[in-house]
């Protein structure tokens, strides 16, 4: 973010113009814009952690050094939340970073602007929404997580299923599902496995029964979730492979990963400029920005993100190389029932089992 240095010479700079002209011109409504055509700053709502939104909040500003980046990290559904109540003045302009069932929820609601990408050409359609109110950044498909030091690789689960075996008890520690979009759409997605042929929830309410027996505690923020599994209070988690990947190669977590061999939940990552923001200019050129093919690449190398755009080369060979088989969902059910399905997960299932045992 700008230094007090800077400020402050811009403040000598206001006044000596006052001084010399004898007179102080009147002020434009909101922020003004600055030497690069921007306005004065860009508020980015993100659950993407503070590693990857400090790295491109400080590419931004070098680019364009009088707009500041100001970012809220927090978890996909509370950004969800949080631009619903702040529909009638809104305080972000971009949301990056969220599935995609989400950014649908919240173009239905309209809460959303319609922009058309630099690089809309390089997005499959699958990747978007129709009237680009939302694109997507990357790809994320969602692993079996484990501590290596814990669990030998052989004897670590092979599917979802698996996860429910007696084995596991107390091994479990989850993010919390509520505020997170990647926990719902796994456990949607669980759900959803008997729902496409019963139309009924209730054989994926036991199977989330049962997972909760083997869970040992619902962790507020990813964080949390790491340390402990890091730690060993708990050897397994379900995530996102992306991130698993990072924290084993760049902070050397004792962490490994299971792609489900019945297949599994890939989510598409996305972004949107929020419908009413006060800094659009700023917003449409951040947004440009964390898209364009050289941050794709940086993304997928420094912070393991599958990009959804298809003219990245070079891309590594973690990526080119993992087989991954994606679940079969039809995305529109998730995003119509996950709401339903979640409260009731909430309200029926979660901590059960220990409050039985008390």
């Amino acid at each position: 973010m700008r230094s007090k240095t800077r400020k402050s010479l811009i403040l000598l700079t206001i006044l000596a113009t006052v001084i010399s002209t004898g007179c102080l011109a009147s002020e434009p409504e909101g922020d003004s814009a600055n030497q690069d055509g921007l306005e004065e700053k860009v508020v980015v709502y993100s659950p993407h952690g503070k590693d990857i939104l400090q790295d491109f909040e400080k590419q931004f500003e070098n680019e364009h050094p009088n707009t500041d980046v100001e970012w809220l990290d927090i978890g996909s559904q509370e950004v969800l939340d949080r631009i619903r109540s702040e529909k009638e003045n809104p305080q972000a302009d971009v949301w990056w970073g969220a599935p995609s069932v989400m950014f649908e929820q919240a173009r239905e609601e309209g809460l959303l602007e319609p922009y058309k990408p630099k690089y809309a050409e390089a997005l499959p359609e699958d990747f978007r929404a129709e009237d680009f109110s939302w694109t997507g950044t990357s790809q994320t498909p969602e692993v079996i997580m484990y501590n290596t030091k814990e669990i030998s690789k052989s004897e670590a689960p092979k599917d979802w299923d698996d996860l429910l075996d007696p084995k596991w008890k107390n091994e479990i520690i989850i993010r919390y599902p509520l505020a997170s979009g990647t926990m719902r759409t796994i456990y949607s997605a669980m759900i959803y496995r008997e729902y496409k042929d019963s139309k009924s929830p209730e054989k994926g309410y036991e199977w989330l029964k049962k997972l909760d027996a083997n869970t040992k505690e619902y962790a507020a923020n990813p964080e949390i979730m790491y340390s402990k599994v890091a730690r060993g209070e708990g050897s397994l988690s379900v995530w996102n492979m992306p991130d698993t990947v990072m924290l084993k190669e760049t902070k050397n977590y004792p962490f490994d990963f299971v792609i489900p061999e019945s297949g599994t939940p890939v989510l598409t990552e996305g972004m949107a400029l929020v419908k009413g923001g006060k800094h659009p200019e700023a917003a449409k050129a951040f947004y440009e920005f964390v898209n364009s093919k050289q941050a794709a690449k940086q993304l997928a190398e420094k912070y393991y993100r599958i990009p959804t755009r298809t003219d990245v080369k070079g891309l590594p060979a973690w990526i080119e190389e993992t087989e991954i088989k994606p679940m079969d969902l039809d995305w529109k059910v998730l995003q119509e029932k996950e709401n339903e399905w979640m409260e009731y997960w909430d309200q029926k299932i979660k901590n059960k089992a220990k409050q039985k045992e008390e």
